[in-house]
């Protein structure tokens, strides 16, 4: 490879071959047979574009294209580049991985340059997502999740007992991790899956699936799904979106980013969700909780009076959430149900998610916050299947969630409780939490604002 530069362009040149794509209408993409003989690349990055030019030996030109912010491309396997113009595809195979690399990077840049973010980066503080991918980067996390029965059985039975579904479908898996929901799909009978996943852990997704020989029908896409491209439009969206209480890390949103990529009447497993809330009385844990401020209690702490602290712990540890299982003994009314449907949903209904209450009393005594946990239910041709975090379910990864009031009420039995949870996303992917409730016979109220993105994880 050699590179000249100049001002305002740069022009890149490589040894490559090329394929030219077909689009056939009973089998989606059809590639032919690649070039025999290598050819030559040459790429002309402009400010905001990509002249990219491939001649044979004679220098004939046999592809030619501008890559702008609206072309789109995408990688194919370790070395190759996918790139469709209106209704042709042209896959460019480099010699190696890092010449690839090197030109991906170089457009990338120059597909960036004086342009806005993507939807995903103009939402999320750059911080913020390195650690979310840094973490779910690791195989000790992707084992965590793939070892919750309930959530990977559960899966497994809404797509092989929907297998009509799935059938010669084209699937996309987004955030797909280890790429075991993209396995399932092939198992129901999908002709292609598209696996695409933005953290480092796609690169033992690729290897998963071909030392299980499926590099035919799962191809591993490394990237985010609002930044990059897919050869066609698919039929079945599937992906693991939820975070604790539903909402936290907003991948819900990206999930619902993917239906550009859905064809109409399309299929999106899971298909909508159920988010719970009722109030609960726990003496126990208001007070553990109010006692680990005790610490700034201190007036001389080796000589340091840290009373002075004391409010604002106080104020700092009941603005966390409680992650944990609980005896649904301890809820003190019927539960309220909140929907979001994810097939009619758009992502600004995420931004902002307000759930009104009103709670008849079953009993009498205080109430000292709200709990919450959610349902997903997976809609198809054959069979609806459900991913239940209820406390009254086996126990999932997601447990349930409690929000705790610093004033808690007294109600008596009968007596109804009104009010309403705000959700407010953050660019920390996650949420700010407003409760207000009021005892509607007394008019005493109580609030609280919580951080969804710090929660307390009191399990064993």
């Amino acid at each position: 490879m050699a590179a000249q530069s100049s001002s305002t362009q740069q022009l890149l040149r490589y040894s490559v071959k090329l394929i030219f794509a077909e689009e056939e209408l009973s089998a989606g993409l059809k590639l032919n047979s690649p070039s025999q003989t290598a050819l030559q690349l040459e790429v002309q990055l402009g400010d905001e574009d990509a002249d990219v030019t491939v001649t044979d030996a004679d220098g004939v030109c046999v592809f030619k294209c501008l890559v702008s912010r609206d072309t789109e491309y995408c990688r194919v396997g370790k070395q190759s580049l996918l790139i469709t113009v209106g209704y042709n595809s042209a896959l460019i195979q480099f010699k190696s991985q890092s010449e690839y690399s090197t030109f991906s990077d170089a457009l990338n840049k120059c597909h960036n340059k004086n342009k806005e973010g993507s939807v995903f980066s103009q939402r999320t503080d750059e911080a913020s997502a390195l650690q979310y991918f840094q973490f779910y980067g690791y195989l000790s996390q992707q084992q965590n999740m793939m070892q919750d029965f309930v959530r990977t059985a559960t899966y497994h039975r809404a797509i092989l007992q929907n297998d009509v579904d799935f059938v010669d479908k084209v699937v996309l898996d987004v955030g797909c991790g280890s790429g075991i929901l993209s396995f399932f799909a092939v198992q129901a009978g999908a002709r292609k899956v598209y696996a695409v996943e933005a953290s480092t852990v796609a690169k033992h997704a690729e290897l998963l699936v071909r030392s299980n020989n499926l590099s035919d029908k799962i191809v591993v896409l490394s990237g985010k799904i609002e930044e990059i491209s897919l050869p066609e439009n698919v039929d079945v969206v599937i992906s693991e979106p939820m975070g604790y209480m539903l909402f936290n890390e907003r991948m819900l949103e990206t999930y619902l980013h993917s239906k550009k990529w859905l064809k109409t009447r399309g299929m999106m497993f899971p298909t909508f969700s159920d988010i719970h809330l009722a109030p609960f009385s726990d003496e126990q844990l208001y007070m553990e909780h109010f006692s680990r401020a005790n610490f700034w209690y201190q007036e001389c702490f080796y000589g340091v009076n840290l009373s002075s602290l004391r409010t604002a712990a106080v104020d700092e540890y009941f603005r966390q959430p409680i992650v944990d299982t609980f005896d649904t003994r301890i809820l003190m009314a019927q539960t309220v149900k909140y929907t979001v449907n994810f097939l009619e949903a758009a992502e600004e209904d995420l931004h902002r998610v307000e759930i009104p209450f009103v709670f008849q009393m079953t009993h009498s005594g205080l109430i000292h916050g709200l709990a919450f946990w959610f349902d997903v239910a997976f809609v198809g041709s054959l069979v609806t299947v459900w991913l239940s975090t209820a406390p009254t379910e086996p126990l999932t990864h997601w447990y349930q969630v409690r929000c705790l009031l610093q004033t808690p009420l007294f109600v008596k039995e009968g007596e109804s409780l009104s009010g309403k949870v705000l959700l407010v996303a953050n660019k920390r992917q996650s949420y700010d939490i407003h409760i207000v409730a009021m005892v509607d016979e007394t008019g005493i109220k109580s609030s609280n604002i919580l951080d969804l993105k710090n929660p307390v994880f009191r399990f064993a």
